[in-house]
């Protein structure tokens, strides 16, 4: 199933927050990551619904809030980037926490938003070693996110999971991510009118 991808925001005629573009970018990463795990049965990988299923939605939405941060910091000012990034982190965390009823069986209250929060620290711990430029992120940043989710494979999957989180998993996220990045920050805008403008002095 495709994922539908916005790259224009309205806000009735007033400038959007960055809580509130962090929330856009949150609910485009669950679709992401739940449309990841199709592909991922689709290509034979057993993730199973319960623990398996929600370990991999956590790593794909931190590994998403990872790279969307990496394009904060071309696109924002540093007190904007961190403003982004932390709004980021938590909408993710609650997005999470709303769908728990999907993901584990039974959890106490807070704990799968909580829970992500401690996923995407160690992440980012595990990444800021690695480049990101605008093909995306380099081999060692997609290498650390398979490794991540290696860890949460069974074993029977462990030695291929490298290939398809690092060649198509990841891809398919940062693709989707940039283009609405893109958008909510201004730059397809910037892009166009540069075009035209090229076109009109010819």
């Amino acid at each position: 199933m495709a994922i539908r991808i916005r790259s224009r925001f309205h806000a009735g005629g007033r400038e959007r927050t960055l809580a509130e573009l962090a929330s856009v970018v949150a609910m485009l990463s669950w679709k992401l990551a739940v449309e990841s795990i199709k592909r991922m049965r689709e290509a034979r990988f057993d993730i199973d619904l319960g623990r398996p299923y929600f370990d991999y939605v956590c790593e794909t939405m931190a590994f998403h809030a990872h790279f969307a941060d990496r394009v904060a910091f071309e696109q924002l000012a540093p007190e904007s980037r961190g403003e982004f990034t932390t709004a980021l982190a938590k909408r993710m965390g609650e997005a999470i926490e709303d769908n728990a009823d999907m993901l584990l069986a039974a959890t106490e209250p807070d704990a799968c938003r909580r829970y992500f929060l401690d996923v995407f620290n160690a992440a980012g711990a595990d990444y800021a070693e690695y480049g990101c430029d605008e093909k995306g992120p380099d081999f060692g940043f997609r290498r650390a996110y398979a490794a991540r989710v290696r860890e949460g494979m069974p074993e029977k999957d462990r030695n291929w999971v490298y290939d398809q989180v690092m060649e198509i998993e990841a891809p398919e996220g940062v693709k989707a991510i940039r283009k609405t990045l893109t958008g909510l920050f201004g730059g397809e805008d910037k892009t166009q009118r540069r075009t035209r403008e090229g076109v009109s002095g010819e």
